[in-house]
C-alpha cells in the first residue's frame, strides 16, 4: 500500500507494477463524496501524477453497491458547498485537468451525479453488471460542477445526455455499453482484473508518446468546450449560492426515493 499524505482512510491508494488503484473507501455511505473524501481525490492524483513509477490509474469504489453516489448531500445539509468548491478551477477538477497519466474509471455499482462526472473525467470506462449511472442534479437543484453537461454530450451524443440530465432516470450496465459510455461490461469478480489487464496493455506503450496522444485528444475536446465548461462553472457556483438547506433535504429524499423505485434497491 503507497503512503501518501491522504486525510483519514476515506480514501485507499495501492501502486504495483506502475498501476495505481484508488479506492473510494466509504462504502457505508455509498462512496459519497464527503469534504475528506474529495480532498484526498485530488492529493492522490497530485502525488500519482509526479510518481514517475505510476503509468496508468484506476478509480474505483468500495463494495458491490457503488462507485460513487455523488456529493454526500447530508454533508451539505450542515456546512453548505460554496463556489470556491465547484466548476473548473476546483481542486478536484484542477488535478484532474493537470493529470498526463491515462486513467480508467472501474464501475462497480451506482454512478450518480458528482460520481458519475469523477467517471467521466476518466479516460476510459470499464462496467461491472452491478452499475447504474444517473445525473440527479437537476432533481436536487444544483448544476453539475466537474464537467458533466460538457462530457456527457461528447460520450454518447447530446440528445442521450439530455434524456439524462433533464430526466435523472437511471442507465444500466448493458446500454451504457451500447451508447459508447462504457468501454465493456464484466461480470463484478471480474471487473477489476480487467482494468488491470487493460492498464498493462497501456503500460506497454511509450510513456512520452502515449502523454502526448492523450494531451492532443484532450486538447482537442477542451477547444470546442472550454467555453461550455467556463458557464458551466458560472452556474454551479450560482446555484450554490441560492443553496437552501431545508429545501436541498427534502429534494435529497424525493431523490433517494425515486432511486429505490427505479432500481429496486433497498439500500
Amino acid at each position: 500500500m503507497a503512503r501518501y499524505p491522504l486525510d483519514g482512510d476515506s480514501l485507499l491508494v495501492e501502486v504495483s507494477e506502475g498501476v495505481a488503484t484508488i479506492t473510494l473507501n466509504r462504502p457505508r455511505q455509498h462512496n459519497a463524496l464527503s469534504r475528506q473524501l474529495r480532498n484526498n481525490i485530488r492529493i492522490a492524483l497530485q502525488e500519482l501524477e509526479s510518481d514517475d513509477e505510476v503509468g496508468v490509474i484506476i478509480v474505483t469504489g468500495a463494495g458491490e453497491k457503488a462507485f460513487s453516489v455523488g456529493a454526500d448531500l447530508k454533508e451539505f445539509e450542515v456546512v453548505p458547498l460554496t463556489p470556491g468548491e465547484v466548476g473548473i478551477d476546483c481542486p478536484v477538477m484542477q488535478a484532474f485537468e493537470s493529470l498526463t497519466k491515462p486513467s480508467i474509471a472501474a464501475i462497480n455499482g451506482y454512478t450518480v451525479a458528482g460520481g458519475f462526472e469523477l467517471a467521466v473525467n476518466c479516460d476510459i470506462i470499464v462496467a461491472s453488471t452491478n452499475a447504474r449511472f444517473a445525473d440527479t442534479h437537476a432533481r436536487v437543484g444544483i448544476v453539475p460542477a466537474w464537467g458533466l453537461t460538457q462530457y456527457l454530450a461528447m460520450l454518447i451524443g447530446p440528445a442521450r445526455a439530455r434524456y439524462l440530465s433533464f430526466t435523472g432516470n437511471y442507465l444500466d450496465a448493458h446500454t451504457a455499453r451500447e451508447w459508447g459510455l462504457a468501454l465493456e461490461v464484466l461480470p463484478p469478480d471480474e471487473l477489476l482484473p480487467y482494468c488491470h489487464k487493460l492498464a498493462h496493455d497501456i503500460l506497454g506503450s511509450d510513456r512520452r508518446t502515449l502523454i502526448d496522444i492523450r494531451a492532443a485528444m484532450r486538447r482537442g475536446l477542451r477547444q470546442t468546450v472550454h467555453e461550455g465548461l467556463l458557464l458551466e462553472a458560472d452556474l454551479a457556483k450560482a446555484s450554490v449560492e441560492r443553496f437552501d438547506a431545508a429545501g436541498f433535504k427534502r429534494t435529497r429524499e424525493a431523490v433517494i426515493s425515486r432511486g429505490k423505485v427505479q432500481t429496486g434497491s433497498d439500500g
